[in-house]
């Protein structure tokens, strides 16, 4: 007891003498003990393998977001620009084989749509009849389907992204709390600078994961509604290709019906 009384009190004197606390000591040697930066970068840097893995990964798959929506939004928009200068071409003109010659050259989806009944008018050797417009549907559709596919492909990496991004930073997030428990029993201490570098990887985890999935759901909805306008033309497309169809085929009833008489 008396040692410990003369530990105290030399510790005590000591402190005194320096004019410091002992508060004050262990505050100093906490923020020694810290990492000397904590931006973002720095704790990339001092994190562990997997969790810079886990940012990585997070920050390629924001970058791929933006990729596509830049080459997504191009792409829809020349689309349709194209799509309704061929309807407005289809409301003008009267004649299918008038509007197959002015879109001949074309490899947009209503030039496609217009291309594939005009093949069909002529295997089926201007023969009008209910089987032809029939025909006619079934190609239309399968056209408009492909086109469909092909305006739609890349969207789903938006949604895989943000499904699972979120997840993914839960991820990093726990190996980085887990890295800080086990500073924690190595050195036998819950003082900042042994919790506060793991924490902080945590956290920068999380933040990368919602960074790069909060964007990928708001584009994945935007081309979405794209999509479906995009879609929507092409049914409109498909309709007045029909409408030529069927008035080419009352013509030419009209014109068997004179000449019986």
């Amino acid at each position: 007891m008396a040692y410990r009384w003369l530990g105290r009190s030399i510790w005590t004197v000591a402190v005194a003498a320096f004019g410091l606390s002992p508060g004050t000591c262990f505050a100093a040697t906490d923020a020694a003990l810290l990492p000397r930066n904590l931006s973002p970068w720095g704790m990339f840097e001092s994190a562990d393998i997997v969790v810079k893995a886990v940012m990585i990964g997070l920050a390629f798959a924001s970058l791929a977001t933006w990729t596509i929506w830049l080459a997504k939004t191009v792409e829809i928009r020349r689309k349709t620009v194209l799509a309704r200068q061929r309807i407005g071409q289809l409301e003008r003109d009267t004649l299918l084989a008038e509007v197959e010659q002015a879109s001949r050259d074309g490899c947009d989806a209503v030039a496609q749509i217009i291309q594939s009944a005009s093949r069909e008018a002529t295997l089926s050797c201007g023969m009008f009849d209910d089987g032809f417009k029939e025909r006619i549907a079934l190609r239309l559709e399968r056209v408009e389907a492909a086109m469909s596919r092909q305006i739609a492909r890349g969207t789903g990496v938006l949604a895989t992204i943000g499904a699972t991004a979120p997840f993914v930073g839960l991820f990093g997030t726990v190996w980085g709390i887990m890295n800080a428990f086990i500073g924690i029993s190595e050195a036998h201490t819950t003082n900042l600078a042994v919790v506060a570098p793991g924490i902080a990887e945590a956290l920068l985890a999380t933040a990368l994961g919602l960074v790069a999935a909060i964007p990928a759901v708001v584009i994945y909805n935007h081309l979405t509604r794209s999509i479906v306008g995009y879609r929507a033309l092409l049914g409109d497309a498909s309709v007045m290709v029909m409408l030529l169809v069927s008035r080419e085929g009352d013509r030419s009833l009209f014109r068997l019906a004179r000449a019986a008489e």
